[in-house]
Formats: C-alpha cells, sequence, structure tokens
C-alpha cells in the first residue's frame, strides 16, 4: 500500500470539461499535461526554474512512464502528489500519484530528468544545493 506521507510535493487541479474524451473520462493526454503541472510545480519549488531563466541551465524531460489505475470524472479535482525517487549524477527521478476526490490512487507515473545546458547542449552534474533540495522531496529524506 501507498504511504501518501512519502510524497512530500503537491497540486491540486480542476479538472476542465475539455479534459473529457468520447468515453466521459478524462483523456490520457490530459493526464500527461496534468503531470507536467506537477513538474513545473516542482522545478518553481526547487529553483530549477529559476536557474534556467538566468543560465539556459535546467530539467530536461527524458522518460515518462504512466500505469492507469481508475478513470477519472467531471466533475471534478485532482491531487498529484509527488517526490524524487532518485539522484544520480546529471539524471533524477520524479514519482507522481493522482489522486481522485475520494483520495483514491487512479495513476502512478515516473519521470526521468537530466540537468541540460541548453548552451552547451550537454548534460551536467547536479550541483549540491539542488541535491540537497531533491533529497528533501525524496521519500528516502527522513534517512538521508
Amino acid at each position: 500500500m501507498t504511504d501518501l506521507n512519502d510524497f512530500p510535493l503537491e497540486i491540486k487541479l480542476r479538472i476542465d470539461w475539455s479534459d473529457l474524451d468520447v468515453y466521459e473520462h478524462v483523456n490520457n493526454v490530459n493526464i500527461i499535461r496534468y503531470l507536467q503541472s506537477a513538474r513545473v510545480n516542482i522545478w518553481e519549488k526547487s529553483g530549477l526554474y529559476k536557474s534556467y531563466k538566468e543560465t539556459r541551465r535546467g530539467p530536461m524531460l527524458v522518460s515518462s512512464k504512466v500505469d492507469f489505475k481508475k478513470s477519472l470524472f467531471y466533475p471534478g479535482g485532482i491531487t498529484i502528489k509527488s517526490r524524487v525517487g532518485y539522484i544520480k549524477n546529471s539524471s533524477f527521478s520524479l514519482e507522481h500519484i493522482i489522486l481522485n476526490e475520494k483520495n483514491e490512487i487512479c495513476l502512478e507515473a515516473r519521470d526521468v530528468a537530466v540537468c541540460f545546458d541548453f548552451n552547451t547542449e550537454k548534460t551536467y552534474q547536479i550541483p549540491d544545493d539542488l541535491r540537497a533540495i531533491f533529497e528533501s522531496y525524496s521519500s528516502k529524506r527522513n534517512e538521508i
């Protein structure tokens, strides 16, 4: 069973009518958009977005995987809970769960991103200050 307390980051979104498909549930394309909102939340909280604006060095998504558990419907809202899964040299993973208004897990997702220098078009090592921020967003934060 997933412990929701292991996901220290959270964002709430409203399900819009336009998010639905012919089956009257949230279309998979919109799930990807919801996950993008969660990533941007992390970029902003960690300082990655500000760093990118100042230096053109920041995160680049390289992989995203979604496991669907339950459908989401309109009207309603969702809560996306996120955490850092792992931190390597230049890459890191983000783990997300999306909950419906009944607090049921409707999907689990994992993203992999790299720290990317858009000036040189190469990855760069995760700086120590960013690594410390990521560790605070990890489910293993009490073990670090």
